[in-house]
């Protein structure tokens, strides 16, 4: 099912049972798995790797050169998983080599139309990026994590598993698991109560959380946060529902955290 008017390469590489409508154009190192779907006008090049099951709406450009001015053009990539939803006018941009050469996109999200995901990002599984929402480069993003219509997150920003950003949010620093950030730039409102639930996350789980937000972000005292860091590690090391959280606040970045005040 491929329509007679879409332009694919020779050299490209694209798997079964694909659906390619009018007017599509995939480059010459494209590699596209099984059960594609491409609706009219999709335009996917570069040196770009896609799984299986992943649906393209018109107008989305996948691939094409960075929005960076020290790209010149090295041979970077774009990978993504599989199951994912890609809307109209969305864009996804490969590495850098000032990065790490590659961008890469998880399975099973939904990306929604005009977002956008610059080069050298890192974007987990189950995300949900709305309308217009913007990560700059080298941005990372947890898994279950949604970034609202219109939300821009700066570069090097990383943005936690199950977190929420709120439309026309601004994000410039590391945003932690599990929080929710709206409207006001770079401040945590609380957590994603919502998200958690509707992730099986139990009531005592969600205490748990609730506390160690209550000693990083909301407690207010002459601890400096390193020690609060020290002092969550300490007491929820061995909590399974916390590692993410664990192991963000003890990751190495070139940005502070979003605080609550």
């Amino acid at each position: 099912m491929i329509h007679q008017t879409a332009i694919i390469s020779g050299t490209a590489q694209i798997g079964s049972n694909p659906s390619i409508g009018p007017y599509c154009v995939i480059g010459p190192n494209v590699k596209i798995g099984d059960n594609v779907v491409m609706h009219s006008h999709v335009l996917i090049d570069g040196f770009t790797t896609i799984g299986n099951n992943n649906k393209f709406f018109p107008f989305s450009a996948i691939g094409l050169a960075p929005q960076d001015l020290k790209y010149h053009g090295e041979k970077s990539s774009l990978e993504i998983g599989d199951n994912n939803l890609i809307r109209e006018y969305v864009t996804m941009h490969p590495g850098t080599e000032t990065g790490r050469m590659k961008t890469s996109v998880g399975s099973n999200c939904l990306f929604m139309a005009s977002s956008h995901i610059a080069h050298d990002c890192i974007v987990g599984d189950h995300v949900i990026m709305a309308n217009n929402a913007t990560l700059g480069g080298h941005v990372v993003v947890g898994n279950y994590a949604i970034i609202g219509g219109l939300a821009a997150v700066h570069q090097f920003a990383r943005i936690g598993d199950y977190s929420i950003v709120g439309g026309l949010t601004g994000i410039s620093r590391d945003l932690a698991p599990f929080a929710s950030s709206f409207s006001e730039r770079d401040k945590i409102a609380g957590l994603n109560i919502i998200g958690l639930k509707r992730h099986d996350f139990s009531n005592a789980d969600i205490k748990k959380i609730q506390d160690a937000f209550d000693i990083l972000f909301f407690n207010e005292n002459d601890k400096t946060f390193s020690e609060k860091i020290a002092e969550v590690t300490s007491k929820y090391q061995h909590e399974d529902k916390l590692k993410s959280l664990i192991n963000f606040i003890n990751s190495e970045s070139i940005r502070s955290f979003v605080q609550a005040k």
